[in-house]
């Protein structure tokens, strides 16, 4: 007897993962741009990245893939905000630097 599904009901569950290996957390990537870009955003990161392999392991798979994607998706915005919080502070201090009548 294998695995494999029979033929016309496609390769894997609903949810896109076989039954044996969780979705991706994303945890890593969450902490990372928790620490260097966004905090409020990679807070969000964090906390649906924790969530993924209790869900799995509960038996909501559905559950656990959302959370996955809910993570990634809220690293990026992290990441986008923390990209262009950091081109505004260097266009000001470019700005401010070589500003005219500012001499010291």
């Amino acid at each position: 007897m294998s695995y494999y599904p029979p033929p016309g009901q496609g390769g894997y569950p609903q949810g896109g993962y076989p039954q044996s290996a969780p979705p991706p957390n994303h945890l890593v990537w969450a902490i990372l741009s928790t620490i260097l870009c966004c905090l409020p955003a990679g807070v969000v990161s964090i906390v649906f990245a924790a969530q993924v392999n209790s869900k799995w392991q509960a038996g909501d798979h559905q559950g656990a893939l959302k959370a996955s994607n809910n993570a990634k998706t809220w690293a990026i915005v992290a990441a986008v905000l923390g990209l262009i919080g950091s081109i505004i502070y260097a266009i000001l201090l470019f700005a401010v630097d070589s500003g005219p009548g500012y001499s010291y």
